[in-house]
């Protein structure tokens, strides 16, 4: 089934919380290493400013991965620049849904004016890895 991509809402936080812990908890993937609180998510969320947006892939009414931007850096040379993150759920991977949630996230950055975009990816993520590549990134370190 092809997964809806919409923009985050409030209500969507405690499911994005538990995907984002268990992937914290259960895997390498993360560069967090305690779980988020639901007041830490929450507080997360109302930092997310336009032009960056958190979206979240619906399969079947219930979310199952998460994608979002923020700035690269603090500097003003890195303004068209943006860092990206994609989290999924488990058994949501290798199923095309990662790829298109930043699809979807570059497509707005780029309408935002952003000229390159960045991902942190720990290694060994051959799901991440690939989906990024076939949208154009290349590794740089």
């Amino acid at each position: 089934m092809e997964p809806l991509i919409r923009e985050a809402t409030v209500a969507d936080l405690d499911r994005i919380t538990e995907i984002y812990d268990t992937v914290i908890v259960d895997t390498h993937i993360s560069f967090d290493i305690e779980p988020w609180t639901p007041e830490q998510r929450l507080s997360w969320f109302e930092e997310k400013k336009p032009p960056h947006l958190v979206l979240v892939a619906e399969v079947e009414g219930e979310v199952v991965g998460i994608s979002y931007s923020g700035p690269l850096k603090p500097k003003r040379a890195y303004d068209s620049s943006a860092e990206t993150t994609i989290v999924l759920e488990p058994a949501a991977v290798g199923e095309g849904i990662g790829t298109r949630l930043l699809e979807t996230l570059l497509e707005n950055l780029e309408r935002e004016g952003f000229h390159r975009a960045y991902a942190h990816i720990a290694l060994p993520n051959d799901a991440s890895v690939a989906a990024h590549e076939k949208l154009g990134f290349r590794l740089i370190g």
